[in-house]
């Protein structure tokens, strides 16, 4: 395979702390020998175990880009053990766009593993991350929130694994994050996504979904940094002691969570984040925008449980996820 057309324009072995960039060369319109310099900061000292920090995944998710932004100013190397690699702005592109995706090709970071030398922006981006980045980690954390079209009661995250060993680990370390809320999580869609890179090396991950709406609050971001802290700790990288809160812990057995529109129109939300729903009750009712005098389309929960994520934005069109439940564990 092609080595990747991706340099870090810093060390990744050296004690210290490094603020540099991966440099990925992009020919464009506005500059024929141009480059994407994503940012990029490495603390090290010593052995230890490495941790690799992402946020901006997707483009319009801000809480981890928040909290690793801080702690790359923050966080001395005489505060750990090991070496952190912090990049703040997974999808760069998409990130200076404040889109979902890149601008550049539509790539969908999360969708893209494991990559190629020779592909888009994106994939090659995903192709670095894969062969150079992950085999020296033991711990990753990426941080999500729903972006400007969803919004999730703040949680941690962690999912059912065939390797049980790497499972434990994964769980343990979503414990340690400490998020209000802990959850075993099902994706709808998990083929190319970072995560499942991450977990078919037998790597530790914890990812989040810390809110949405295209921002953050301050309260989203406290819990970014002290989950991010708490890790760390557990990871026997950072010194010092983690900040354990009650968490509420659910889960997501089947597709049954997930309640989907299937028409377009005014999104009408009957019930909000954290609540308690029942089976058959109405979670969301879908008006009509062209027209007056229609009874709206009412979106009913097919399970109990508590609702975990709903739809942002005041329209919604077919297809689009209009709210998730969660079943509470304890």
């Amino acid at each position: 395979m092609k080595t990747s057309p991706i340099e870090p324009t810093i060390p990744l072995d050296i004690d210290g702390i490094s603020h540099g960039f991966l440099r990925l060369p992009y020919s464009r319109d506005d500059s024929a020998w141009g480059s994407i310099m994503i940012p990029l900061t490495v603390i090290k000292n010593g052995e230890g175990p490495t941790a690799l920090l992402t946020g901006a995944n997707h483009g319009d998710e801000y809480e981890g880009p928040v909290a690793l932004q801080e702690l790359t100013v923050t966080l001395k190397p005489e505060d750990i053990t090991g070496r952190i690699i912090i990049v703040p702005a997974f999808n760069y592109p998409a990130y200076c766009a404040g889109t979902r995706t890149s601008p550049i090709d539509k790539g969908n970071m999360n969708r893209s593993f494991p990559g190629r030398p020779d592909g888009s922006v994106t994939e090659k981006i995903a192709d670095y991350f894969q062969r150079y980045l992950l085999p020296i980690t033991d711990i990753a954390v990426d941080f999500h929130s729903g972006g400007k079209t969803l919004d999730f009661v703040p949680f941690a995250a962690a999912h059912i694994l065939d390797d049980k060993a790497c499972e434990a680990a994964c769980f343990a370390a979503m414990d340690a994050f400490n998020a209000p809320y802990s959850v075993q999580l099902l994706e709808i869609d998990s083929v190319g996504m970072y995560d499942t890179a991450i977990e078919d090396m037998g790597k530790v991950l914890v990812s989040t979904e810390l809110g949405g709406g295209g921002s953050a609050t301050a309260k989203s971001i406290a819990i970014a940094k002290k989950g991010l802290r708490n890790v760390l700790i557990h990871a026997g990288i950072m010194h010092g002691e983690m900040q354990i809160d009650p968490t509420i812990r659910l889960d997501m057995p089947d597709s049954d969570c997930f309640v989907f529109s299937e028409g377009d129109g005014l999104f009408e939300p009957m019930i909000d984040l954290g609540e308690d729903v029942q089976k058959g009750q109405t979670v969301a009712r879908i008006w009509p925008v062209d027209r007056t005098g229609i009874m709206p389309v009412e979106l009913t929960a097919k399970i109990s449980g508590m609702l975990i994520s709903r739809h942002f934005p005041g329209l919604i069109k077919s297809g689009d996820c209009a709210v998730v439940i969660g079943l509470k564990t304890t």
